[in-house]
This record gives structure tokens, sequence and C-alpha cells, in this order.
């Protein structure tokens, strides 16, 4: 089975940040799927199939800076392993609209990859990145907390789109295939 974590803060006030385009990527593929999360403890999740593969759709409750926590307790009550792991995140160091997978590395900065990192004692997990550009003026940490600006939301549904497309591929066609077909492809609005 493969677990898939969105990353991104609970509650409205959070609704449509940069920061949560992990939870837009999760909700899109639960809209696809006929998934309806659960609330559990620390996280949001349902389980489901993807291609006729088993998977976890799992959204954290725990705040950005923590994610690891939540990741570790479904861990523990769904048995998945961190091989098993794929991390939806914003990524501040591309284009708002693009997408790239990874698999493993450093955090590149990411407080809710790091926490994961941090508390897994692993950090090969695989990477599904949305770009939320930057804006040099802002201070990084209000930055990826603000809302996506008007003529960014195209942009924005179509990496929404795409990362939802990444996830799908790795876990029908494998990682490798999923990385050929998605980091080289441009965007849709291209």
């Amino acid at each position: 089975m493969r677990a898939i974590v969105g990353l991104g803060n609970p509650g409205p006030k959070y609704t449509r940040t940069r920061h949560n385009a992990g939870f837009m990527v999760l909700d899109e593929l639960a809209i696809r799927h006929g998934a309806q999360f659960a609330q559990r403890e620390l996280y949001m999740a349902t389980r489901g199939s993807i291609g006729g593969q088993g998977v976890l759709l799992m959204e954290p409750l725990t705040f950005m800076n923590l994610s690891g926590r939540a990741v570790t307790r479904g861990m523990r009550k769904f048995g998945f392993s961190p091989e098993d792991l794929i991390v939806v995140c914003d990524d501040m160091d591309m284009d708002t609209g693009r997408v790239k997978i990874k698999q493993g590395g450093s955090s590149g900065g990411h407080n809710g990859i790091q926490s994961i990192i941090d508390l897994l004692g692993y950090r090969d997990f695989i990477r599904v990145k949305v770009g939320i550009g930057r804006d040099p003026r802002i201070p990084s940490e209000k930055y990826v907390l603000s809302k996506f600006r008007p003529e960014e939301a195209e942009a924005l549904e179509d990496a929404i789109a795409r990362a939802a497309d990444a996830v799908e591929a790795i876990v029908t066609d494998g990682l490798e295939h999923a990385m050929n077909t998605i980091n080289r492809r441009p965007s849709r609005s291209s």
C-alpha cells in the first residue's frame, strides 16, 4: 500500500494558501477516486485505490512544522513503511505552476519535510513538489501563508491537476516512468 501525504496547515484560515498546495492535491485525488476523508487524532485519512493499487491518502492536522508526528502516527495505525511514502508539498524554489517528482535528498528548507525526515530517520521517500514561486519583498514565512493571486489561478489549477497526475503515475507506472513523464512535460498552460 502506498501512503500519500499532502502537507498543509489545518483550518479555514489557511485554505488555499501557498503552503497548503499538498492539501489541494490530496483533495483533487480524493475527488478523482471517490474517497471521503475521516478525521483521526492527528490527521484526516481515507483508504482507496488508484489503478487497482491500494493507497492511503492522509492530510496531517498538526500544522506544517510538526507533520512528522502525524506521519509516524499514521505509519503505526495503517502499517505502511517509509519506502511506501509519497509526500506532496509546496516548493518556493520553483515557479508557480511547475510540478516535479523527486526521491530523497534534504528538506530544502521545507519545515514539513524536515519534520518527517527527523521523526522517520529516513530521507529517501518520494516527493511531489508543487511550485509556489517566491516574492523577494515578502519574508518567506509570510509568503507561504499568503493566498495565491488571481493571476496565478490558472497556473495553480494546472499544477494541482499535474501533481495529482504525478501521484497516479507513480502508483500505477512506477517512479522512473512517472519522473520521465512529469518532470519533462511542460505545464498544460504552456
